[in-house]
């Protein structure tokens, strides 16, 4: 089971979840892999145990590796932007655009990150 490969899009952050659960899917199913490649004694002598487990392994290494990667580029993408707004609104301090434009980044990571523990109360 391969992972998906290409670059993950971070705007949409239920594609992004989407994504990762596919990406888990080795991982959820490793009982069966395990039970479907391992041989039973009557068939010992027909297939490769240690190379089976060796392949296997690698495609739990290279799973985690491709989900570790795509995490950490959408955690760069994310924080750059929020960056770069950052120092637009240091530059202009009086730019309601920009101010709102900000604010509009910082709840969408906000709720992101925070939305299945905490929701804040309905703007006034």
């Amino acid at each position: 089971m391969a992972a998906p490969s290409g670059a993950a899009s971070c705007e949409d952050f239920a594609e992004f979840q989407e994504l990762l659960r596919v990406m888990r899917t080795i991982d959820d199913r490793i009982v069966h892999e395990l039970n479907t490649t391992i041989p039973t004694a009557s068939f010992m002598g027909k297939v490769d145990a240690g190379q089976t487990c060796k392949e296997l392994y690698q495609s739990l290494m290279d799973a985690h590796t491709s989900r570790e990667r795509i995490i950490k580029n959408c955690i760069s993408q994310t924080s750059s932007v929020v960056k770069a707004l950052r120092e637009e609104r240091e530059k202009a301090q009086d730019d309601v655009a920009l101010l709102k434009q900000l604010r509009k980044e910082q709840t969408k990571v906000f709720n992101e990150r925070c939305r299945i523990h905490y929701k804040p109360p309905k703007s006034q």
